[in-house]
C-alpha cells in the first residue's frame, strides 16, 4: 500500500490524554517525540489549545493547553535533529479567542479543528484565522455516524469553499463498517474537490485497523494512529499495526516498539483503554462511550448483559 501522498499523524499525547487529563510527563512525551521522530512519522499530535478559563487549569495537565513555549521545551530537551512536525487540536465550538502566534514563530505547524456538523462555522472561522497565519489546517467532523446526510452535505460544501487543507471523516462511536467508510470517504471527496480527506477511527468494534486499511484504499491519505491504540475508551487504530501496514521505507517500526515496550506496557497497569465489552456496546447502539467509561469506573464494571440491557432500553 506504499503511496507517497499517505501522511501519518500520532494522536497519542492529545486523544491519550483524554484518560488521564492530559497528565502525562515530560519524560513520556519526549520518549514519544523522540521514537515518532526516528521512526519517520509525519505528524505528532501534542494535545489541545484550550482555553484556561473553560478549561481550569486544576484540572488538567499542560497538554490540555499546549502553550508554544512548553513545547519548545520538550523539542529542546529531546536533543535531537527532527522532521517531525507537530499539530495542536482546537475544540473549535467550545473555545475562547485564541491567540495564535503565525506559524513561523511557533513550534506547531498543523492546527486541527475538532467541531461537529451544526458548528461547522466555528471551525471555517478557525481555519481562516489559522490559514492566514502560515499553518496546516484540517477540520475534524466528529460523530460522523449519526449526522444526516443532507446537513453533513452542506457542511462539506461550505468547507469546500474556505482553505482547509484536509477534512477528517470521525468514527468517534467506533460504530462504522467498512462499507459505511468507503460511502463517506466517496462522499467527502466528491463535495471537496482538491482537498485532502482524512481517517480517524475508534476500536468500539475492534475495527479502528481495517477501517483506516479501507479509507487508504478509497485515497484518503491522511491517517490517524497511536501508540498501543491508547485513547478515551477503547482508544485509536494502534499506530504500530498502520506503519506495519503501510510499505514506505522510510518507517521504522523498531522506534515504535521500543517506546511501547518501556513506556506503554507499564501504563497499561495505571490506565485502563482498549477493547472491552461495554465499548463494544456504545459501539454496536452507536453511542457516545461516556454511559461505558462510567461504568467501568463502578463495582459492576464487568456486568456487562446489564449494561447492554439497561443501556438499549435506555434508548427505546
Amino acid at each position: 500500500m506504499y503511496r507517497e501522498q499517505i501522511k501519518v499523524l500520532d494522536c497519542t499525547i492529545r486523544d491519550g490524554g483524554l484518560i488521564n487529563n492530559h497528565y502525562f510527563t515530560d519524560e513520556f512525551v519526549i520518549a514519544v517525540y523522540k521514537a515518532l521522530s526516528e521512526s519517520g512519522i509525519d505528524y505528532m499530535e501534542m494535545g489541545y489549545r484550550a482555553s484556561r478559563e473553560l478549561s481550569p487549569p486544576a484540572e488538567f495537565g499542560a497538554w490540555k493547553y499546549c502553550d508554544d513555549d512548553k513545547i519548545r521545551q520538550i523539542i529542546d530537551k529531546a536533543q535531537i535533529e527532527s522532521n517531525l512536525k507537530l499539530s495542536v487540536m482546537v475544540d473549535s465550538y467550545r473555545v475562547k479567542e485564541q491567540t495564535f502566534a503565525p506559524a513561523d514563530q511557533s513550534p506547531i505547524d498543523m492546527i486541527r479543528a475538532a467541531t461537529y456538523v451544526k458548528y461547522i462555522d466555528s471551525s471555517i472561522e478557525l481555519v481562516n484565522k489559522c490559514h492566514d497565519l502560515g499553518y496546516e489546517t484540517t477540520v475534524n467532523i466528529m460523530a460522523v455516524s449519526t449526522e444526516i446526510e443532507p446537513d453533513l452535505v452542506e457542511a462539506l460544501d461550505q468547507l469546500a469553499k474556505c482553505p482547509v487543507d484536509v477534512v477528517y471523516v470521525v468514527d468517534s462511536f467506533g460504530a462504522l463498517y467498512c462499507e459505511q467508510i468507503e460511502y463517506l470517504v466517496k462522499l467527502y471527496r466528491q463535495h471537496l474537490p482538491g482537498k485532502e480527506i482524512g481517517v480517524h477511527c475508534h476500536n468500539n468494534q475492534q475495527l479502528a485497523f481495517s477501517n483506516t486499511v479501507e479509507g487508504i484504499i478509497h485515497n484518503a491519505n491522511y491517517l490517524d494512529g497511536s501508540l498501543f491504540g491508547i485513547g478515551r475508551g477503547p482508544g485509536n487504530c494502534c499506530l504500530e499495526l498502520l506503519v506495519g501496514f503501510l510499505k514506505n521505507p522510510k518507517f521504522d517500526l523498531t522506534p515504535i516498539l521500543k517506546v511501547i515496550e518501556d513506556y506503554m506496557l507499564p501504563m497499561r497497569n495505571e490506565i485502563e483503554w482498549g477493547y472491552l465489552i461495554p465499548y463494544m456496546v456504545t459501539g454496536i447502539l452507536n453511542e457516545h462511550p461516556r454511559a461505558a467509561i462510567a461504568v467501568r469506573k463502578t463495582e459492576d464494571k464487568d456486568k456487562y448483559a446489564e449494561f447492554y440491557k439497561e443501556l438499549s432500553r435506555s434508548l427505546e
